[in-house]
């Protein structure tokens, strides 16, 4: 995952930067009023738990206790280190060392992969874990594990729960009747005057609140202050600041992708190369994001589809957790419309994930629950937190990568075993043995199946729009020991898939890169890596591009793409 770099820049409107956070420091106030919450109460609150006070470091686990269904559970992190100073987060599993998990100076994490055991999550301000700042306990439980006392209580509740709602039902009836019935007990019967419509006042309950989550969830109101630091936060900045983005007047040429490309691709460096040419480049990708979250990105920034030259998509063999589904639900929702409840849902294998994702269509509030319940718990840190989106923007244009590499180290696959250069760090050894795990062949397989069935949805958007569609590989790693590590680009998309493109890069375009001096774990480029793979993009994109558009009569993509066959390594 990219970690983000602290820059402090001068902000040059200070007017327009006051009035933005005053205007969403009233909505939040609204919307606190709505929900009955009060400063004080916030206060209260903020006075039993003097350990997550503003400025005091702390790490949280939400839930601290997982129920483990189906091999798994999830639970989210969050940490701040309370004075913006580098914090780095490492995990401890039961019997196991520790690993790093995540850094930055805040932040929060969905963790997906929470098995039946003790996870410790510590919040050090070094990387050599000489100080640590705070703790976080996660226990996973399987559902058989379950202790007589909490099952009791746990049956007790849901047959209070049907006993209620029968209540409720037999009221509704009983004073719904139109015939005679008792006021009161046990006088004679007498004849309800306004007799009630139970199927009417069910179907009006359910519309009003389907209608309220619409206007809270729904038109954008709630959106402006999720926290810029969440999945779906860093999503709805990004993707709205493009929206915002004023035209540039050149070719503007936009590039997707999850955090292999996040680490590779610098628009710096891209915009350096191509200005010259006429063109620029708009950085849309996004760790942790999936092919189907960029579809719901380009539907976004792009409604009329005719906004871009041309499209970046990049295809390769990683891995898409299935049990990952919260992760993927609460990213895209921000994107998501009531008309995306069969298209979105279909995008998931497991019935509870379907299920999940059709509510959040329906439903968006659903998809934000811990949300919301973070923003009843910190509202002022959250303020904060919203105010500061400008410059995470801008730290997020000006990151170059990380600055370490992976020479002297190897990969014996036989074994397993990784034999580390002696210049590694600890916590560095850690995160590429953590990268080093391999994923279950059905989280592959899923993993292209998304490819395969989203990728040609972007290519009908733009099937009659003059915007190229580019198909690039991404360098697939600097062990070519690793299992799947060598698959071709036509066992992972179809030819016709491929053929359908403007232009599609051969899949040995970035071969030269998938060495140890380019990465610092084994999946992500690091600068080095990122300012070669950023040149060799730039250069093939801006010589094909330019090429297309000398060719007389040329509009569509489908044009430049008929000489080429999959798996061929020549220009067209």
């Amino acid at each position: 995952m990219t970690s983000q770099m602290a820059v402090r820049l001068v902000t040059n409107n200070v007017a327009t930067d006051f009035s933005s956070a005053c205007v969403r420091a009233v909505m939040m106030a609204a919307f606190l009023g709505a929900a009955g919450f009060v400063p004080v109460a916030a206060q209260t609150a903020t006075d039993t738990e003097p350990s997550q006070t503003l400025g005091a470091p702390f790490i949280t686990a939400k839930p601290e206790h997982v129920t483990v269904t189906g091999g798994s559970g999830s639970t989210e992190i969050h940490w701040d280190t309370g004075n913006g100073s580098m914090g780095f987060v490492f995990v401890t599993a039961t019997d196991q060392k520790p690993v790093l998990f995540a850094s930055g100076p805040k932040g929060s994490q969905l963790v997906p992969w929470i098995r039946s055991a003790r996870y410790v999550f510590e919040l050090y301000g070094d990387e050599n874990r000489r100080t640590l700042l705070a703790a976080a306990t996660v226990t996973g439980n399987a559902k058989t594990e379950t202790t007589p006392h909490a099952t009791l209580w746990r049956d007790g509740a849901r047959w209070l729960l049907i006993v209620v709602l029968i209540a409720i039902v037999y009221f509704a009836v009983y004073l719904s009747s139109t015939v005679k019935l008792r006021t009161t007990f046990p006088t004679e019967p007498t004849t309800s005057p306004r007799p009630l419509h139970v199927t009417r006042n069910l179907l009006f309950g359910i519309t009003a609140f389907v209608c309220i989550d619409g206007i809270i969830f729904h038109s954008g109101l709630y959106v402006s202050i999720l926290a810029p630091d969440s999945y779906a936060g860093r999503l709805e900045v990004l993707t709205r600041a493009e929206k915002q983005r004023p035209a540039s007047g050149l070719k503007e040429v936009l590039v997707l992708g999850d955090s292999r490309m996040a680490e590779g691709f610098s628009t710096t460096v891209a915009d350096e190369l191509g200005s010259a040419a006429g063109f620029k480049f708009v950085n849309l990708t996004e760790p942790a994001s999936t092919v189907s979250s960029w579809y719901y990105m380009l539907r976004e920034v792009d409604p009329a589809a005719r906004r871009y030259s041309a499209i970046v998509v990049p295809y390769g063999i990683g891995y898409e957790p299935s049990t990952a589904d919260l992760l993927r639900i609460s990213m895209a929702a921000p994107l998501l419309r009531y008309a995306d409840c069969f298209n979105f849902t279909s995008a998931f294998e497991r019935w509870s994930g379907r299920f999940r994702a059709f509510t959040a269509c329906i439903l968006r509030g659903s998809a934000y629950q811990s949300d919301v319940a973070d923003l009843l718990e910190h509202p002022i840190a959250r303020i904060r937190s919203v105010q500061q989106e400008a410059e995470r923007m801008r730290s997020r244009a000006a990151y170059k990568g990380k600055d370490y590499d992976l020479v002297g180290t190897s990969y014996d696959p036989t074994t397993g075993q990784v034999t580390f250069a002696p210049k590694l760090t600890e916590p560095q050894r850690q995160a590429v043995r953590k990268s080093l795990i391999q994923p279950s062949e059905s989280d592959t397989e899923y993993s292209l199946k998304l490819q395969r069935e989203w990728i040609p949805r972007i290519l009908n958007r733009y099937s009659n729009s003059s915007t190229a569609i580019v198909l690039t590989p991404v360098p697939r790693g600097p062990f070519a020991e690793l299992p799947g590590f060598s698959k071709a680009s036509h066992s992972i998309l179809p030819g016709g898939v491929i053929q359908r493109t403007t232009f599609s890069l051969p899949e040995q375009t970035f071969d030269f890169l998938e060495k140890p001096e380019y990465y610092f774990d084994a999946f992500h480029l690091n600068s080095k890596g990122r300012q070669r793979f950023t040149e060799t993009l730039v250069s093939e994109l801006v010589g094909r591009l330019r090429s297309a558009d000398s060719k007389p009569g040329f509009n569509s993509g489908s044009q430049l793409a008929a000489n080429r066959l999959p798996g061929s390594n020549e220009a067209n």
